[in-house]
């Protein structure tokens, strides 16, 4: 992957002049939250500025990256590239939700380690406080040493006492890599006290300007206020416990809002830009601008660890000396759910490059938003002719073999520059860097879905596996 010389932009310049944790090995706490946009007030956003103390704070004693995206815009795809370090498609991790049944089962190669295990062969305890969600065959006790018989779920809304200490089942003493999930933005934002309202949101144009798709609008914001809340709980009991200041706390969320259309499941900024702070003893206090991917996450937990990172691993140690700025970051969306597609999406400093591979379909497929009173009021108004020209190019149009957007001019990705000759270098580059990322990481995406995990599928979703892929094996 090419890289640019190494820009930090550090507001404050910390220098070690003595190694890192010398005395003690540093816990290493993911705070890994589903579904969650960066719509704080440390990115900047408005509408929350004051209204989310807790990772403003956090933003401010650590390191806030603005640029980090996800390698897939679904969960157990994320999922599955950040416990191994690695882009999803590598090891046919790709497609959303397979490796669930014993005929369509993935297994890792022999030596391939997931994060845990390594972190319990360098003498840590693990736990994951949240689902594991991942599209491999795997033991959860060879993961995780603590809570291992089964995949654990958050308490009531994602609040219970335990879900914000989950470190207290973890013996005395010892030093541990745990997972706490948060529901962000699955979770019940309107309980909280201080809500965002309808009349205060503004949507992007892609949407229709009514109240179903205000609504869920307004809700996202709730839920990232309440979210803020619940991680202030979880650093307040490790401060009590006396952990805090050898705690180091990573704050992201696995891809972008699941509320709308074009986000979740789609290889636009609204799916695949997260929030990413990290904070604790030894991280470099600043803002970071550059281009950051998920996987640097895993890299830089094992890397703080005093881990040595394995050679398969794809992400890079954010804070290591010799770290380089990427130009690039590459992701990828294949099945999801019942709905074959496969989207490949480069981003790059002002450009966002997305490469369709299923033209013979329309851009807005059957998926699980379809029950929804915003998807269904958005298909009612296509089946009336109500939508105006560029909301319905935008759903319903005939899908382009290749995107390109200028972000700094349309930050919303709605006027394609594909075809436009002033742009014809821009596309090139783009073109490349997919082309170089498909053959260094063997993306597996690229061929067709095994027999056994297509039945997998169609046993369970049944009728609604529409796509022709699963007509040979009805």
């Amino acid at each position: 992957m090419m890289m640019k010389p190494r820009l930090f932009f550090y507001s404050v310049v910390i220098t070690l002049t003595i190694p890192l944790f010398a005395s003690a090995k540093p816990n290493i706490l993911w705070v890994y939250v589903e579904d969650l946009s960066p719509w704080f007030d440390c990115y900047g956003d408005e509408l929350n500025a004051g209204k989310t103390p807790v990772t403003t704070k956090l933003a401010e004693e650590g390191a806030l990256f603005t640029g980090c995206y996800m390698p897939s815009p679904t969960c157990s795809t994320t999922r599955s590239a950040l416990i191994t370090g690695t882009h999803q498609g590598t090891f046919g991790l790709h497609n959303h939700r397979s490796s669930r049944t014993k005929k369509s089962g993935i297994h890792l190669p022999d030596h391939v380690k997931t994060l845990p295990e390594l972190f319990l062969q360098a003498g840590y305890e693990t736990f994951n406080l949240g689902k594991d969600d991942y599209n491999f065959i795997y033991k959860r006790g060879d993961l995780y040493s603590v809570g291992q018989n089964k995949e654990h779920k958050y308490g009531k809304s994602g609040t219970s006492e335990h879900g914000h200490s989950a470190w207290r089942d973890v013996p005395a003493g010892k030093p541990w890599f745990g997972q706490i999930q948060l529901q962000g933005g699955k979770g019940a934002g309107h309980k909280i006290k201080d809500r965002v309202t309808d009349q205060e949101v503004t949507l992007p144009p892609y949407f229709p300007l009514e109240p179903v798709f205000i609504k869920e609008w307004s809700a996202h914001y709730n839920c990232v206020r309440k979210t803020d809340i619940e991680l202030g709980k979880i650093l307040e009991n490790l401060k009590q416990d006396g952990l805090l200041e050898n705690t180091i706390v990573f704050f992201f969320s696995d891809h972008g809002s699941n509320r709308s259309l074009r986000h979740k499941q789609f290889c636009y900024e609204g799916g695949l830009h997260v929030p990413l702070i990290i904070q604790g003893k030894g991280v470099p206090k600043g803002t970071r601008a550059d281009l950051v991917s998920g996987l640097d996450i895993s890299a830089t937990a094992l890397s703080l660890a005093g881990i040595t990172i394995p050679d398969y691993v794809q992400g890079h140690d954010l804070f290591a000396e010799d770290y380089q700025v990427k130009d690039h970051v590459v992701s990828a969306r294949d099945r999801c759910d019942y709905t074959i597609d496969q989207i490949r999406s480069v981003r790059t400093e002002h450009y966002r490059y997305l490469k369709n591979g299923k033209l013979d379909r329309p851009l807005l497929q059957p998926q699980y938003r379809d029950p929804r009173p915003p998807t269904q009021r958005l298909r009612a108004l296509h089946k009336n002719g109500k939508l105006d020209e560029m909301v319905e190019r935008t759903f319903f149009g005939p899908r382009p073999a290749e995107e390109l957007y200028d972000l700094r001019k349309d930050p919303h990705q709605i006027h394609n520059l594909a075809e436009d000759p002033k742009f014809a270098k821009v596309l090139a580059t783009h073109r490349q860097h997919l082309k170089d990322w498909i053959e260094t990481t063997g993306d597996q995406g690229q061929h067709v879905e095994s027999r056994e995990s297509l039945k997998a599928c169609l046993d369970r979703w049944k009728e609604k596996c529409v796509n022709p892929e699963f007509d040979a094996i009805r």
